[in-house]
């Protein structure tokens, strides 16, 4: 598996999953900065990745589809991308296990 950054995540924290999750990369990378929220859930259940956002859209698409792909969602406000790190790289074990598993289909992150 490997992590699918969302354009309301800094394309800076890949670098967070790149280690653990080898192939991650931000919507950026593959042409979805416009945000379309269907290709970029069809990019994800096509190509292995779980998404990762702040958007509460894929919380919703998560519940209503199920998955794959998995979503982690992360609730920390407007917080700099400095402590989005710091809380990824707290919760990357956390976030591995959930995605090994493959039993559930929203992962929440709080700060």
């Amino acid at each position: 598996m490997k992590a699918l950054l969302d354009q309301n995540l800094s394309y800076r924290l890949v670098d967070v999953f790149w280690g653990r999750f080898p192939g991650s990369g931000h919507v950026r990378d593959h042409g979805l900065s416009s945000g379309d929220d269907e290709l970029i859930w069809s990019l994800a259940k096509d190509d292995g990745f779980f998404i990762v956002t702040k958007d509460g859209d894929f919380l919703a698409r998560a519940l209503v589809r199920g998955h794959p792909p998995q979503v982690v969602q992360v609730c920390l406000g407007n917080a700099s991308t400095a402590r989005i790190a710091e809380v990824l790289l707290a919760n990357l074990g956390a976030i591995e296990q959930f995605v090994v598993h493959g039993r559930e289909s929203v992962f929440l992150i709080r700060g």
